[in-house]
């Protein structure tokens, strides 16, 4: 295990090397000068080529990105031209609510995804089956923002139950203002959760040691839950860990739409003022958490099946 976590982040060095090189050349190939953004009416030549240099833009561009990595070794990001800080600054006040995002979309997808699935197979009736379809299926085509914007209109305009936007001020305020984009995200992730899991326990329970559970009179809504879903849910992790890209790109969506202060709606505001520095730098780190997040999808789907060997 600890030789096969070992190769894995040594793998992780040109996966990171690459994402930083992309993100680089494309914020380079992007129209527009961020020194005549950042200047608006004010920007003269005069001004716009005094700014370049206090911001190194001018160097040659095989410098700039050399200058780019040493501070990636380092940690060191750069420094925000818009919000004139740090950019590690920056991420120490925005990177915690995206996180807490996250994890509470991943808690309702699994919430969601789970005793339904376990529904299904446990009835296996047409009614079950047609249900968990037209669910699947009427999610799916929703993008996360769609999706929002209607539990903002149910859920919070109409009923008044959730709060619309912002993000609280204490602990108990933060959860209770992620619920509604927490679903939100949860929600475009589940139809495939739903359709895998449940195809996994069915395959289960067509296997010899859970016709012998029946056979012995062991009821059908047991035996899922106490020999089908371990199985299964070999197959719910590795579809889970695959699922986390589209929960970092539907948790970044989503907070422009809720107004939550995290890193989502920071690289919004950075995109639009060609903000380079912090642009790069969460280019990096949701490249790199990503990665982490399948090492760990690994990690645990060895815990979980046994007979799993990384190593081979």
């Amino acid at each position: 295990m600890g030789k096969y976590i070992l190769r894995r982040v040594l793998l992780m060095i040109p996966i990171v090397l690459g994402v930083a090189t992309l993100s680089f050349i494309l914020m380079k190939l992007a129209p527009g000068d961020p020194a005549a953004a950042y200047l608006g009416d004010k920007a003269t030549p005069e001004n716009v080529a005094q700014l370049r240099r206090a911001w190194g833009l001018d160097e040659p561009m095989i410098i700039q990105y050399l200058q780019f990595l040493a501070g990636l070794l380092v940690g060191d990001f750069g420094q925000s031209f818009i919000f004139q800080t740090s950019v590690v600054e920056l991420l120490k006040l925005r990177m915690p609510a995206t996180l807490l995002l996250m994890l509470v979309s991943l808690v309702f997808a699994v919430v969601i995804s789970v005793p339904l699935s376990l529904w299904v197979a446990a009835k296996r009736s047409a009614a079950s089956a047609i249900v968990s379809r037209v669910f699947a299926a009427t999610v799916q085509g929703m993008p996360a923002f769609f999706v929002g914007t209607l539990l903002i209109l149910v859920l919070g305009v109409n009923l008044g139950i959730f709060p619309v936007g912002g993000y609280g001020s204490n602990f108990g305020e933060h959860l209770y203002s992620l619920v509604l984009p927490g679903l939100a995200v949860a929600l475009t992730i589940c139809p495939v959760l739903i359709r895998s899991l449940t195809a996994a326990l069915n395959d289960s329970m067509s296997a010899e040691y859970t016709n012998f559970a029946l056979s012995k009179g062991l009821s059908r809504k047991r035996t899922v839950i106490d020999y089908a879903f371990r199985n299964a849910g070999i197959t719910g992790v590795s579809i889970l860990g695959i699922q986390v890209g589209h929960l970092v790109g539907g948790a970044l969506v989503v907070e422009n739409v809720f107004a939550i202060p995290g890193v989502g709606s920071l690289l919004m505001e950075a995109i639009l003022a060609r903000d380079y520095d912090v642009v790069q730098a969460l280019t990096v780190i949701f490249g790199v958490l990503v990665v982490l997040v399948y090492l760990l999808t690994d990690v645990v789907y060895s815990i979980v099946d046994p007979r799993v060997r990384l190593g081979a």
